[in-house]
This record gives C-alpha cells, structure tokens and sequence, in this order.
C-alpha cells in the first residue's frame, strides 16, 4: 500500500476544481436482488490524494427482522440476532449520508450498491445520494485490458489479478477497504496516462475499448 500512496502523491494530485475527498462505498444485504432483497449493512471508507483515510471510516449494521438467505448469512457474518439489534433503517441511511457528506461515491459493481440504498433510502423516507459515482470494475476493465480479458469480473479476481492482499474479506466495512486499495491502484496507473480526476475517470470507465486501445 505504501508505494501506492507515494505513487498517487506524486503523480494524481486533485485539481483544485475536483473533490479532494472521494468515499467508498460497499454494502450487504439478505440476498443478491437488489430489487428485492433488505439492505442489512453499510461500509465505507474515504480516500484523498494522499491514499485512505482510514480515521474516516463508516460501519453500521442495519435493522432487520424479516427473512434472510441462510447462503449470505456465512458470506457476511450476521446472524439473526445481530440484524434484529442493528440500527433502524432510517437512523442508519441519515448517519451515513451524514458521513458521505456530498462526496463523490465509488463501488465495485456500483449499480448493486446504489439500487440497494436508494431502495432502503426510498423505504426509510430518507433522501437517497445524489451522487456522483464511479464504478470500480469497468476502470480495472479499461486500465488492465491485459489482465482478465472476456467480461465482467470479480472483486476477488481483480484483487489477485493487480497483486493486492486484503484477508478477512466478505464484511462491508472490508470490502469498503479492498475496494479502496484497488481504486488507488488504477487511479495511479489513469495519472501515468495524465488521466487525474474523479470526471476525467468517470468518462474513461465507459470507454473500456479506446482506453485498451490508448495502451
């Protein structure tokens, strides 16, 4: 991680007309229909153009007692009880747009993410984000076309494919912080492109091909 903070120093400092803070974004939920299925957890964690904050970080477990898939309970972690003793679903979606703060958002597979708290946002009566956001996996996509060609991918397989190391995976809070190591690791490779900034890079991440291309 220390290279790429130096890295991400040295070469993706913030223009003075961009966010200097950027937050990350990861949650969980009773099952994978983010139509359907309750948001039960929120991670986060915010980086800068020195690297990640980690002092400024967000974890809350959200109320719930409906039903939960048994599969995503061993993903996450949280059982029955720990979800009835969770925060309401209101206090939890106001504490965390009081953290996020207007700062732009990034996720992995952001379009789970966002539909997930708009819904719980819409249900709760709080007002949802209102962006903007960066999605992770088509930038990895873009700026490493040689690395998993042949469609979307994992986070797992994006992590072992650019060398990051983050154990104890699969807790939103976690994946905030992997999700974050890999965005620093494809901004510092945008900024050798003098590709710098949180506009500039959510125009490359939809257009993989001419980026690939560029390369």
């Amino acid at each position: 991680m220390e290279w790429l903070r130096r890295l991400v120093r040295h070469d993706a400092r913030e223009p003075a007309n961009e966010a200097a803070r950027w937050v990350v974004v990861d949650t969980e939920t009773t099952g994978i229909d983010p139509a359907r299925d309750a948001l039960v957890a929120i991670g986060g964690v915010a980086i800068d153009a020195d690297g990640i904050r980690a002092a400024d970080s967000f974890e809350i477990v959200v109320q719930h007692t409906g039903p939960t898939d048994a599969e995503n309970i061993v993903i996450h972690g949280l059982g029955r009880q720990t979800l009835e003793a969770g925060v309401p679903a209101a206090e939890a979606l106001r504490a965390f747009r009081a953290w996020v703060d207007g700062a732009p958002c990034c996720a992995f597979h952001v379009d789970f993410d966002r539909r997930v708290l708009d819904r719980a946002a819409s249900r709760a009566g709080v007002p949802a984000l209102a962006g903007p956001w960066l999605d992770v996996e088509p930038l990895c996509a873009a700026l490493r076309p040689d690395a998993l060609p042949g469609g979307t991918r994992t986070l797992d397989e994006w992590l072992a494919a650019c060398g990051l190391a983050c154990p104890g995976r699969h807790n939103a809070a976690r994946d905030a912080l992997a999700t974050a190591e890999l965005l620093l690791y494809v901004r510092a490779l945008a900024a050798r492109q003098r590709t710098v900034g949180f506009a500039a890079l959510a125009s490359l991440q939809r257009q993989p091909r001419w980026l690939g291309a560029r390369r």
